[in-house]
């Protein structure tokens, strides 16, 4: 044969086994309950079974369920009718496999065993020493459970070593009497350490009231309660549950279908591996394996795991579980939850933290700078006023010569007077008023000279009228204008200009201003000199100062080049008078440009905001 027809044929036989289990017919699987479909844990591992069995398997499962419900009162009872439901049920199908839901199912099909003859038999949810005595035959498999009792009490005096009393909660049926008996026995090496409380005897209720009362240092061993003393059946986890609610000590269990339920917890035996391993041995039955070959070890306890909401309710120290115990339920707490978040956040505040404290301290420094640049600024402006002082000296003592001469000559008067016969009273009233005029007279040229070198090391704001600053600059002016031969002309706003600002700032702006236009007309002659101050508001947020002359003009190529630091045209300028009115001026908000007059001469303007706007 060549190859290409083998390699054919191998497709087709892999095709057709593929294609086999998904057209063969379903198989039929009895699913045999002990007591009901609603007992625990059969409930819970039953239902896993189904999930397994329909997973692993590569056939259709056609499953059936039925339960044995005289099972679980006891009493001997005519089994000839529920064999006949089954037979009836499957008169016209035969049964691929049964799987016993526990010890009770397992017995009530081994004693009938021949009336179903070649059926395959698979126990599961058993206990080996519910099982003893049972004979299986080479068509029965099974996968048991068997473990050291013991290690449930042992579990308890671990977590808890001062217990004095063990309650243990379990039902009436036969199974559970069977079971009873048998923890009689296997607790026995602990009756000289812990009291046990036997509760079979009593009703749902009553266990509920003894439980609710049992003495401090005592636990609660729940062994399920299938079926109470009164022949009450407690389906579903409704016992376990009303227990918990009522405990007075925490409650302990051998399977995990009681796991969040309201055990503690500890080493328990997984009705998830128990429902795997059967599934998986269902599998091989239907896979036409005999059963008898099929051998697999008892399920024994898993790794111990505990409850941590029990832990916390009964104060039990995770110090104390044993070495692997796995804690579940423990409430995630916002770091755990949120860790990456608030590592994120923590950082962008550490960040933001950071920037802020830089920012401060920038602006620490910026201000210690802004302060120190001012202080500095203020001994420039002082020193700036006090060359202005010096240059006005000779206009000032000229000025102050006037009122002091006529004091001298009005003294001189005043003495003539007083050395008449009879001095005349009215005339020497007179005499005396003059005195006092020209005194204040003297009096303000002298003031007006000490606020111009009036030393200042911080800014006064203060609100004032524009206008009145204007006034005083030319009271200051006048003795230099009258020597120099230059006209003051004014013209003001007939409303006031508030302003916020110094006044001596804005003053010595105006004298540093007109001083240079007098400057500038020194070679003009005399009756062309003429300087004019003017002011006006220009809408409602700005006001403008002008200062004009007749002198030559200022060279274009140097008109923004006038209010430069140490920038002058004279031959012993300073170049500071124009750079510190340029600084005043943009301090309080304003601005100041230089322009030529079409007539001749120059115009300084400067601007600053009305206080009303």
């Amino acid at each position: 044969m060549r190859w290409s027809s083998r390699i054919g044929l191998a497709i087709a036989f892999l095709f057709l086994a593929v294609l086999e289990p998904a057209t063969a017919e379903p198989r039929q699987v009895l699913l045999l309950h002990s007591y009901g479909p609603h007992f625990s844990p059969w409930r819970v591992i039953a239902g896993r079974f189904r999930e397994e069995l329909i997973r692993q398997s590569h056939y259709a499962i056609d499953l059936y369920e039925a339960s044995l419900q005289g099972e679980r009162l006891g009493q001997s009872q005519d089994e000839g009718p529920f064999i006949d439901y089954l037979r009836a049920l499957f008169s016209e199908y035969s049964l691929d496999l049964v799987v016993a839901m526990g010890a009770p199912a397992a017995r009530f099909f081994l004693r009938h065993r021949p009336i179903f003859k070649s059926t395959p038999l698979l126990i599961t949810g058993a206990d080996e020493r519910a099982l003893s005595g049972a004979v299986l035959t080479s068509n029965d498999a099974a996968v048991a459970v068997w473990f050291d009792q013991t290690k449930q009490i042992e579990n308890i005096l671990q977590l808890l070593p001062d217990t004095k009393k063990i309650a243990v909660a379990t039902g009436a049926s036969p199974i559970e009497k069977f079971w009873l008996e048998n923890l009689r026995r296997e607790y026995q090496p602990f009756a000289n350490r812990v009291t046990f409380e036997w509760l079979n005897e009593l009703s749902l209720e009553e266990m509920l009231k003894r439980v609710a009362t049992l003495p401090p240092r005592s636990a609660v061993y729940y062994n399920h309660i299938h079926v109470d003393a009164r022949g009450v059946p407690q389906e579903d986890d409704r016992a376990l549950s009303r227990l918990r609610e009522v405990a007075s000590a925490p409650i302990f269990s051998f399977i995990d279908s009681n796991f969040g339920q309201g055990i503690v917890g500890g080493p328990l035996v997984s009705t998830q591996r128990l429902a795997h391993e059967s599934a998986a041995v269902a599998v091989r039955i239907l896979g036409g394996e005999t059963p008898g070959n099929i051998k697999t070890p008892p399920l024994g306890l898993e790794a111990p795991v505990y409850d941590w909401r029990e832990l916390r309710r009964w104060n039990i120290s995770e110090a104390r579980l044993p070495p692997g115990g796995f804690v579940k339920y423990r409430e995630v707490t916002a770091w755990e939850r949120y860790r990456w978040q608030l590592i994120l956040f923590f950082i962008a505040l550490l960040i933001q933290a950071a920037m802020i404290t830089w920012l401060l301290l920038e602006r620490r420094g910026r201000r210690r700078a802004e302060v120190h640049a001012r202080n500095r600024l203020a001994e420039v402006v002082h020193l700036n006023r006090s060359a202005e002082a010096g240059a006005l000296s000779a206009s000032f003592a000229h000025e102050l010569s006037q009122p002091l001469e006529a004091i001298m000559l009005s003294a001189d008067t005043a003495e003539r007077l007083l050395q008449a016969s009879s001095p005349k009273v009215d005339k020497l009233k007179e005499v005396l008023v003059d005195i006092r005029e020209a005194d204040k007279h003297a009096v303000d040229i002298v003031q007006h000279l000490r606020n111009l070198v009036k030393r200042k090391s911080e800014f006064e704001l203060a609100q004032f009228d524009l206008n009145k600053v204007i006034a005083n600059a030319v009271r200051i002016l006048s003795p230099e204008s009258r020597k120099r031969g230059v006209a003051l002309r004014v013209i003001g706003s007939q409303q006031p200009l508030p302003v916020r600002a110094d006044q001596i700032h804005l003053q010595q702006v105006i004298l540093n201003l007109a001083t240079n236009a007098m400057e500038a007309m020194g070679n003009a002659a005399s009756e062309a000199r003429v300087i004019t101050i003017q002011s006006m508001s220009i809408g409602d947020w700005q006001v403008r100062v002008s200062v004009s002359d007749t002198g030559t003009g200022i060279p274009a190529d140097q008109l923004n080049e006038i209010f430069d630091t140490f920038y002058t045209t004279k031959d012993h300028g300073t170049g500071l008078g124009l750079s510190i009115a340029r600084t005043i001026v943009e301090i309080y908000g304003g601005k100041i440009w230089a322009e030529n007059r079409a007539e001749g001469g120059a115009v300084v303007h400067f601007t600053l905001p009305l206080l009303n706007s």
